[in-house]
């Protein structure tokens, strides 16, 4: 995120503003959480991230793509912020009237491959709030921690792909929801329409 603010002509900072805050809160854990050995292949991913920044719905977008990513892999107490993380911006963004297809069969696929973290958010219904209005990003950055978190020390051998690829998918997911918005259709002008008078205009007299 250094390079990124470089890059974009800010002040140097791992916080920049060309970036959203949750996509950048991502970008530094998997930069802090994969090895060395494979760091220097987010340097490609720098000019991804410069310039995307948008509405909280994005940001929740951000955190359910990465929520997607880890749970499958996580431990079972991470599963189950996670589930009850993913359900929640799930929830949200319907409450928002966002259509997102694909991330919904994403999500869908995440919570069955922990059927055990589903079980456990089932009979906690006191963890099935929706996400306060003003709070997406404090919810993201939490959801991002866990989920970095989550892969970097589950039991798998490609701890560093999947770090990777949770990243990627993510900034995808960030530059997808930016081609439906410049997209929508945008409603018509209203058309300016001549103005009639309701009282007869005086007529102008005669005079021999």
């Amino acid at each position: 995120m250094e390079f990124a603010s470089f890059l974009a002509g800010e002040r140097w900072s791992d916080h920049p503003a060309c970036t959203d805050p949750v996509l950048a809160a991502l970008a530094r854990a998997v930069n802090d959480l994969v090895s060395d050995a494979r760091r220097q292949e987010l340097l490609g991913d720098v000019p991804r991230v410069i310039g995307l920044t948008g509405s909280p719905t994005d940001t929740l977008r951000v955190a359910a793509s990465a929520a997607i990513t880890a749970l499958p892999v996580s431990s079972m107490h991470r599963q189950h912020a996670l589930a009850v993380g993913l359900r929640a911006v799930v929830g949200a963004l319907d409450d928002a009237g966002v259509a997102a297809p694909e991330l919904r069969e994403r999500a869908d696929a995440a919570l069955a491959a922990a059927p055990g973290a589903v079980d456990w958010v089932d009979r906690h219904p006191e963890y099935h709030g929706r996400i306060p209005e003003g709070r997406h990003e404090r919810a993201g950055l939490e959801i991002i921690r866990v989920a970095a978190c989550g892969i970097a020390e589950a039991c798998v051998w490609d701890a560093d792909d999947r770090l990777i690829d949770m990243l990627r998918t993510a900034i995808a997911e960030f530059e997808d929801a930016r081609k439906v918005a410049a997209v929508a259709p945008v409603a018509p002008a209203p058309v300016a329409r001549e103005f009639v008078s309701p009282v007869p205009a005086p007529q102008a007299s005669v005079h021999a």
